[in-house]
């Protein structure tokens, strides 16, 4: 059967409906086109992962990391994986994104200009 599975499209409703307050933060800021006119999704289904948030024109994903990622075996292997998609993935530490969020948002500018 083609088109989206549904187990991954009901958890990334799941997942959208309970933001946790930093997703919420930089959704805030890239929601609507407002980060240089590129339309972000959140918590989007892409292979087996759901990812953070994806822009989809520029083929990148910004996944927002917490403490538990620090020493993560399994990152390197899903960011490949999300590679072979085609995609790219910056890892945003949560506390740079809630200390520095301009910076932060800048960047993502310059990796979506690229």
């Amino acid at each position: 059967m083609r088109g989206r599975d549904e187990l991954r499209s009901r958890r990334a409703r799941s997942l959208r409906r309970v933001p946790t307050r930093v997703e919420s933060l930089l959704w805030t800021k890239i929601r609507n086109r407002q980060l240089g006119g590129f339309k972000f999704v959140r918590q989007e289904p892409i292979g087996p992962y759901c990812v953070d948030f994806a822009c989809r024109e520029r083929r990148l994903i910004v996944e927002l990391d917490g403490g538990q990622h620090a020493e993560s075996t399994t990152d390197p292997r899903r960011d490949a994986e999300l590679g072979a998609h085609g995609y790219r993935v910056i890892r945003v530490w949560n506390n740079d994104l809630v200390e520095n969020t301009e910076g932060v948002l800048q960047m993502l500018l310059s990796e979506l200009r690229k």
